[in-house]
Parts: structure tokens; sequence; C-alpha cells
């Protein structure tokens, strides 16, 4: 990979954030992890990310409104949903919106990986056209 892809991992349980972390760190990709989505949100203020992995579940903010925030503020930012609470209704509600892809909980490293090689495939498809 030419420069290292900015992963932002945002989920209120510190344990998923330290492995994806860990994984994706080998991987090549730089990460940030927040437990905190208003803190997450803050730093989606003063830094651009290819991705963003969100749980939907959390305190004041849900990954719904993380989302949301994401995508108001770039066309070309990924955003995959994670949660423990899968329902067909919430994974629709996410793709509707405009998430990239719904993974429920426990999810495998594996798969995770794959869907941020499709995430970034399509993050460096849209930079190149100039957005979405």
């Amino acid at each position: 990979m030419d420069r290292r892809s900015e992963i932002l991992v945002i989920d209120d349980e510190p344990i998923v954030g330290e492995r994806l972390k860990a994984t994706l760190e080998r991987d090549g990709h730089r990460v940030a992890v927040f437990v905190d989505p208003v803190e997450a949100l803050a730093e989606l203020d003063t830094r651009e990310f290819d991705i963003v992995i969100t749980d939907i579940r959390m305190g004041e903010v849900d990954g719904i409104q993380v989302l949301e925030a994401v995508r108001s503020r770039s066309a070309v930012t990924r955003v995959i949903m994670i949660t423990g609470f899968a329902t067909l209704e919430l994974a629709r509600e996410s793709l509707t919106k405009g998430a990239f892809d719904f993974i429920a909980k426990p999810f495998k490293l594996g798969e995770i990986r794959k869907t941020i090689s499709k995430a970034l495939a399509a993050v460096n498809g849209a930079a190149r056209t100039g957005g979405e």
C-alpha cells in the first residue's frame, strides 16, 4: 500500500478497540481507538479517516449518529457498523444511511480484515473520482 490507511475505531467495550488496533496496526494501518463516541466525533473534526468502524449501541451518541456525522463530513470515508445486537431492521437502517457494511459481534478478525480491504478499494476508487 502506498500510504498507511487511517482507521478510526469507536466501541464502548475497550477490548474490542484494543484487539482491532493490534491486528490492524500489524496489517500496516494507522489506528485511533475511542471508547467515548463524543471524543471520537471531536477527533473527526481534526483528522480525516479512510475508514470508521463503529459500534452501534453506545452511550449518549450511538453508531447511527456517528455514521450520519461521518457521511456529512466526507463522501469518501467508509463506515463499517459492528454490533452485538444485530437485527435486520438495524442493518437496513445502517445501509440505507450510507454504511459500507454491517458486521455482527462476535466477528472473526478475518471477516473484518476482508471488509476493510473492500472498503479501502472503495475509498481509493472514490478518491480518484473525487467523491462517491
